[in-house]
């Protein structure tokens, strides 16, 4: 899988596996998005041992699209307030079904708003 069909799941799919730092030996699957051909992901949760505060420690980590793993580098966007729009379509886009209606919602709210992050592919594992 090349980035291109990362990006493509990650679009197509509704959750993808994030492993965040160097210690943890689980993926949890997690709402992920595309904008401007960039991973961007937010905290629901904002607990201490979030994957969010994880990787703010530890920013290696690891996403799982499907069969395939991948190393990624988790970081604050610089650009983040310029793509905070782009961001909460995506997110609004994705998943403003059903269910998922009233967290596609919240995640456009400033509190989950502040704990976006992206994640940037190394090489595929």
């Amino acid at each position: 899988m090349n980035k291109d069909e990362v990006l493509n799941y990650i679009r197509t799919n509704n959750l993808s596996g994030i492993k965040a730092g160097s210690e943890r030996t689980d993926f949890l699957e997690i709402w992920m998005v595309v904008v401007h051909d960039r991973i961007f992901a937010r905290s629901w949760g904002l607990a201490e041992r979030s994957w969010y505060n994880t990787f703010l420690k530890d920013p290696n980590g690891q996403i799982q699209c499907g069969n395939s793993i991948f190393n990624i580098k988790a970081v604050i966007p610089n650009d983040a307030n310029e793509l905070t729009d782009e961001i909460n379509q995506a997110y609004l886009t994705k998943y403003n079904i059903g269910r998922n209606r009233k967290y596609a919602k919240g995640i456009v709210q400033e509190k989950h708003v502040e704990k976006t992050m992206e994640f940037i592919i190394c090489e595929a594992k």
